[in-house]
């Protein structure tokens, strides 16, 4: 569904991403694990088109994408999660899903989107009218990839979406990411610093450093290699 050949992108001068390359198949979760400053975020950005590729291509359902505009990547299914929790604090819940409902093939499936978000993430529904600032911050998460659903995505990419919580959360996060993928269709792309869930979750795991992909293989081949986890995972 989505492989990146050779990339090349960096911020100013400084060049961040030198030449990674991926493959994500279709109804997989593809991990990408890695120390902070790895370059992880940035390849997300430039695939999605916020940072802008210096070099190499970006192939989407067999189509060159590199250069097009982050706004049709959307609408052609693409949706990315940022790291963080980018909500709007003043609205509620629901005012926050239905922003990511903005496209209009997502507006015409908004109510039918809802159910899906309300059925992975049932305290949502309990909650739809609280405004988003006053939740938890696993809430708050919870919104935060929901609203991402709401763009009726192919490939969501989520960047540490379990940041910042507390181990029982992790597992929910976790949990819903796996129901993603089971449940809906969903192809995930996914960046996380809790390499033991992340393994846990995935299909298929590359390992990046300095912005380059140092190592690849399944959960099981990552977990075996001790190179592997004590110089890139710190496992």
């Amino acid at each position: 569904m989505l492989q990146v050949k050779d990339l090349e992108s960096g911020y100013g001068s400084m060049q961040v991403l030198w030449k990674p390359s991926l493959e994500v198949k279709r109804g997989t979760i593809t991990s990408l694990l890695g120390p902070n400053g790895a370059g992880k975020s940035t390849l997300l950005a430039t695939i999605f088109g916020s940072v802008e590729p210096w070099g190499g291509k970006v192939i989407y359902e067999d189509r060159d994408v590199t250069q097009i505009p982050t706004h049709k990547k959307v609408d052609m299914g693409i949706a990315l999660v940022p790291e963080g929790k980018h909500l709007f604090p003043n609205m509620s819940v629901y005012e926050n899903l239905s922003m990511g409902a903005y496209l209009k093939k997502a507006l015409v499936h908004k109510e039918e989107s809802l159910e899906l978000v309300y059925s992975l993430f049932p305290r949502l529904r309990e909650r739809r009218n609280q405004m988003a600032g006053s939740l938890s911050g696993g809430e708050q998460q919870m919104v935060t990839i929901a609203r991402g659903l709401m763009t009726k995505p192919k490939l969501m990419m989520l960047d540490e979406p379990s940041q910042g919580l507390a181990p029982k959360l992790v597992g929910e996060v976790f949990e819903t990411i796996l129901k993603m993928k089971e449940e809906v269709g969903l192809t995930i792309l996914l960046i996380e610093q809790n390499a033991d869930a992340s393994l846990e979750a995935a299909d298929y795991v590359y390992v990046m450093h300095e912005g380059l992909i140092k190592a690849q293989g399944t959960p099981a081949e990552i977990k075996q290699s001790a190179d592997i986890r004590e110089a890139y995972l710190g496992i």
